[in-house]
C-alpha cells in the first residue's frame, strides 16, 4: 500500500487563460485537436511542476482536459449516445438539475472500447519521472452518475431490461479500468461523488420518497454497485470516495447540506473504499460525530480548508479541528488510542479549485498555491510530514 498522504488536494485546479482560449478556438473550428492537446500538455506539465515545488505528496493533472469534473468516463464508452436538449421528464425530480443542454443515454450494451483515463495518466507520469509516480492520483466519475440523473431513462429498453444488467456491465468496465490504471503504475484513485451528499440532506431524501424511491434502498444499491466495482482491486492501490456538495454555482453555495450521520455507518463499514474525502469547511456538513463508525483500517481526509472563500483559515484552528476529529474516532464504536485515530486522518481542501473549466473568476494561481501550502504546513505540524 502506498504511504498515506497527510496533505491531500481534491484534484481540479484553475485552468490558465491560454488553455481556455485554445479550447474556445477548438470549439469554433479554429485549431485542430492536436494543437489543443499540445497546449493542454504544456499547461499540465506546468501545474504538475507547481505541485512538486510545493512539496505536495499527491499530484493531479488539475483536470485540465475536462470541462466539468465528471468528464472522462461515460462519453468514452461504447453504447452511449449524446442527446441535445433532452426533455425535462428524463430527469429524476430529486436530481440536482431538472434540465441540461445535453446528456448521455445508453442505447446499446456498454463496452470499454478504449482506456478512459490511461492516456492522461501516462502523460503526467512522463512529466513526473519514475521517482514520483506513486504521488499521481486519478480522479474518476461516479459510476451511478447518470443513473441518479435519469432513473429509468438512463438506458433504452433495447439495451438493458433492468438496473441489475446495466450495473453488471458498468462494474465490469470500472474493474477493467482500475486494473489497466494499476498496470500503468497508478496507485491512487479518487472517485468524485456528489450524489452521496444528497442522502445526507433531508430535503433530497423527502424528494426521493415523494417520487416513490426509498432512500435507504437506493443508498444500499449504490454501495453495492461500488463494492462490485472495487472487487478484486490490487491490495497496494488506494481508492477513495470524495463526497462532494457542489463547487460550481456562481455564488459558491452547495447543492446539498446536512451531516453525514445518515450515511456514515453503512458507508464506512459496508463499502470497500480505503478512504473517504469529506467536506468539513462549513457548518452545513455538521460535526465529526459520524466519524465514530470509522473502522480501524480505513482513513478519512478532512476537507477543512475552503476553496469557495477568499479568507485563509487559521492554522491553530485547523490543528484543533483535526484533534477533535481524532478524539471522536478514538471514543467511537470501536475505541482506540487517540494516536491511532490521528494516524487515520489527513487534511485537504473541501473540494477542487475549479470543478468546471472556468472556475471562480477571483481564484488565482497565487491563491491556490497559498491554500495548498496551508494544507501542507498544517499536515507537517500535526503529523510531522505532508
Amino acid at each position: 500500500m502506498v504511504s498515506p498522504a497527510r496533505a491531500e488536494h481534491i484534484g481540479s485546479l484553475k485552468r490558465p487563460d491560454a488553455l481556455l482560449r485554445k479550447r474556445a478556438d477548438f470549439a469554433l473550428g479554429k485549431c485542430t485537436a492536436a494543437e489543443l492537446r499540445a497546449v493542454e500538455n504544456e499547461c499540465i506539465a506546468d501545474v504538475v511542476r507547481m505541485q512538486l515545488e510545493l512539496g505536495l505528496p499527491v499530484v493531479t493533472d488539475g483536470e485540465f482536459r475536462r470541462f466539468l469534473f465528471y468528464e472522462g468516463a461515460f462519453e468514452r464508452l461504447g453504447g452511449m449516445k449524446p442527446v441535445r436538449t433532452p426533455p425535462e421528464d428524463w430527469f429524476q425530480s430529486f436530481n440536482f438539475v431538472k434540465t441540461l443542454p445535453s446528456t448521455l443515454i445508453t442505447v446499446d450494451k456498454l463496452s470499454r472500447v478504449k482506456p478512459l483515463y490511461g492516456d492522461d495518466f501516462d502523460f503526467v507520469k512522463s512529466v513526473l519521472g519514475p521517482e514520483n509516480i506513486s504521488k499521481l492520483k486519478v480522479t474518476m466519475c461516479a459510476p451511478e452518475w447518470l443513473h441518479f440523473r435519469h432513473g429509468s431513462y438512463t438506458y433504452e429498453p433495447s439495451a438493458y431490461a433492468n438496473d441489475a444488467d446495466y450495473f453488471a456491465d458498468l462494474t465490469r468496465i470500472y474493474r477493467e479500468e482500475i486494473q489497466d490504471l494499476y498496470s500503468r503504475g497508478c496507485r491512487r484513485i479518487q472517485i468524485d461523488d456528489p450524489i452521496f451528499s444528497c442522502f445526507c440532506d433531508e430535503i433530497y431524501r423527502a424528494h426521493m420518497t415523494q417520487a416513490g424511491v426509498e432512500p435507504r434502498r437506493l443508498l444500499d444499491k449504490y454501495i453495492s454497485l461500488y463494492n462490485d466495482c472495487l472487487r478484486g482491486k490490487p491490495e497496494d492501490m488506494v481508492i477513495g470516495l470524495h463526497i462532494c456538495r457542489g463547487n460550481i454555482k456562481p455564488d459558491a453555495t452547495p447543492y446539498t447540506q446536512g451531516p453525514y450521520d445518515w450515511i456514515s455507518e453503512p458507508l464506512f463499514t459496508g463499502s470497500g473504499f480505503d478512504c473517504f474525502y469529506l467536506e468539513y469547511d462549513s457548518e452545513r456538513a455538521g460535526g465529526f460525530g459520524p466519524l465514530r463508525y470509522l473502522p480501524r483500517k480505513k482513513r478519512v481526509v478532512l476537507g477543512l480548508v475552503s476553496t469557495k472563500t477568499r479568507e485563509f483559515e487559521d492554522p491553530a484552528s485547523l490543528r484543533n479541528r483535526i484533534m477533535e476529529a481524532a478524539d471522536v474516532i478514538a471514543h467511537g464504536e470501536d475505541p482506540r488510542p487517540v494516536e491511532e485515530a490521528l494516524a487515520q486522518l489527513s487534511i485537504s481542501p473541501q473540494c477542487g479549485f475549479a470543478s468546471h473549466s472556468r472556475g471562480f473568476a477571483w481564484v488565482s494561481p497565487e491563491y491556490i498555491a497559498k491554500k495548498l501550502a496551508l494544507v501542507r504546513d498544517v499536515a507537517r505540524e500535526v503529523w510531522g510530514e505532508a
